[in-house]
């Protein structure tokens, strides 16, 4: 096997040798895997119950930067350099952060590319940095409506997401850096972060259906246990796939001379979902697996449903069936892509006409899944090829089909949006995002003290409200 150079700890060689994988994979898995037990440890000596908040921001930092050097040096270094310059613009200009954000970003790729040669290293550094670049702008977005629009200028979920103070250097660290994250995401809304380390997140607990919210007193911390073991089947059960099933499918072979010219459109479009199928459950075991640390460490909590089983889905990176099932409806929050983009526009267009009768439907929603897969797979060829040449070849053995498909639509059809139900939804949006801010408020960055207080207040309310309803 040959030696894989990297910029990381080369301390897990020997293990690297002996499963014969990358130094770099083994130690992102590794670093993960330590993630885990720290996030364990994290929640059962940290809780928010008995330890400072500031003390969780310092633990939390620290811990992610030494889990970012460990996996590459130059990681650590960039995510530093990014993450307080940004802070410098945010505290000036906050919408100029994305400009800088992305155009940092950008000069990394680049230099990936062109400076230092894909196969150098098997990890690509600016992966996570692409979590930190989505946090930075949306954090800078979220200050901007926060301290310099009015609440009328905003729409409810702007308003619920609303930064109304500037965060001090220790948090815009801990929020960017954190070890739960930092090399895997998920991507989380600052407010949310917040909460959970001012331990807040068992208090404000938003359950029931029809946008209702109901304030739940007096339940003792929930815990992850199960939500995590989930996870970590999951996780299994995708290493299981990957490793087995995988290479016999590359995805490499899309571009393969013989291949191209030998095989028939129904053939490559076969084994290009095919080959992008057995390559996604690398992805899903990465992304899981940060899932489950955020949840170990308590981060994830939504609420309870209406049997009171506790719900570990406020923060995640993916839905895997949904992803594998859906039409192009559902996939509106996991690829913000222009072909996607496409597809909701094409479904707005012409989906009415498909609606009656039931047999029309299902062929109309069979195809539209068909389409979906083929579009995705079809867009995200170069974020598993990770080279510039490669990809080119791929695109242009399929003469650019999809992206001419993409533009035409682009320019041809009406964009039209569904307006059915979009005010009462916005009312019953506005009123949950009032009620965070006056929580929010009322509670301060220490609630500990008032919670019950506010918990009676809002139990009060409930009840008005139903007496009202009466």
């Amino acid at each position: 096997m040959a030696t894989t150079s990297t910029t990381g700890s080369t301390l897990l060689q020997p293990l690297s040798n002996a499963v014969q994988l990358p130094i770099d994979q083994v130690n992102f898995v590794v670093c993960q895997l330590f993630a885990l037990l720290a996030a364990i440890w994290f929640r059962t000596y940290l809780r928010s119950s008995k330890t400072s908040s500031f003390i969780r921001h310092v633990v939390a930092t620290l811990l992610g930067l030494y889990l970012a050097l460990f996996f590459q040096c130059v990681l650590a270094v960039h995510f530093l350099v990014q993450c307080q310059s940004a802070c410098e613009i945010c505290n000036s200009c906050s919408q100029y952060c994305f400009v800088f954000a992305l155009g940092y970003l950008t000069v990394c790729q680049i230099t990936r590319v062109y400076i230092f040669d894909y196969g150098q290293y098997s990890a690509d550094f600016s992966g996570p940095m692409m979590i930190i670049t989505q946090k930075i702008t949306s954090l800078a977005y979220e200050i901007h409506d926060g301290m310099f629009r009015k609440d009328e200028e905003l729409t409810p979920s702007q308003r619920g997401l609303a930064v109304r103070r500037m965060p001090s250097l220790l948090e815009y660290l801990s929020y960017n850096c954190n070890f739960m994250g930092i090399l895997a995401g998920p991507l989380c809304s600052y407010k949310d972060y917040i909460t959970f380390i001012e331990g807040r997140s068992y208090h404000m607990i938003q359950s029931g259906e029809n946008g209702k919210e109901e304030i739940q007193c007096g339940r003792t911390e929930p815990s992850p246990n199960i939500a995590v073991i989930q996870k970590l089947l999951v996780c299994g059960l995708s290493l299981l796939f990957h490793l087995t099933i995988c290479k016999t499918l590359p995805v490499e072979y899309n571009i393969d001379e013989h291949f191209q010219a030998t095989a028939s459109w129904p053939t490559k479009v076969t084994y290009l979902y095919v080959s992008l199928l057995a390559a996604r459950p690398k992805y899903y075991f990465a992304w899981t697996l940060a899932d489950a640390i955020n949840n170990a460490a308590g981060f994830g909590f939504r609420g309870y449903d209406k049997s009171g089983a506790a719900r570990w889905d406020l923060i995640s990176n993916l839905r895997i069936q949904q992803i594998e099932v859906s039409s192009s409806k559902s996939l509106r929050n996991y690829y913000n892509t222009a072909n996607i983009f496409v597809l909701f526009q094409m479904r707005n267009n012409f989906r009415h006409y498909f609606i009656e009768p039931p047999q029309l439907k299902l062929l109309y929603d069979v195809g539209t899944w068909i389409v979906t897969q083929i579009a995705i797979s079809y867009t995200v060829v170069p974020f598993v090829l990770l080279s510039v040449k490669p990809s080119f070849m791929f695109y242009s053995s399929w003469y650019y089909c999809l992206h001419i498909v993409g533009l035409s639509v682009l320019l041809f059809l009406p964009v039209k949006k569904t307006q059915r139900g979009k005010n009462t939804h916005e009312n019953v949006q506005l009123s949950q995002s009032k009620k965070f801010d006056e929580r929010e408020n009322s509670l301060g960055q220490n609630s500990f003290s008032t919670t019950n207080n506010v918990c009676n207040q809002n139990q009060e309310v409930a009840s008005r409200h139903s007496s009202l309803k009466q």
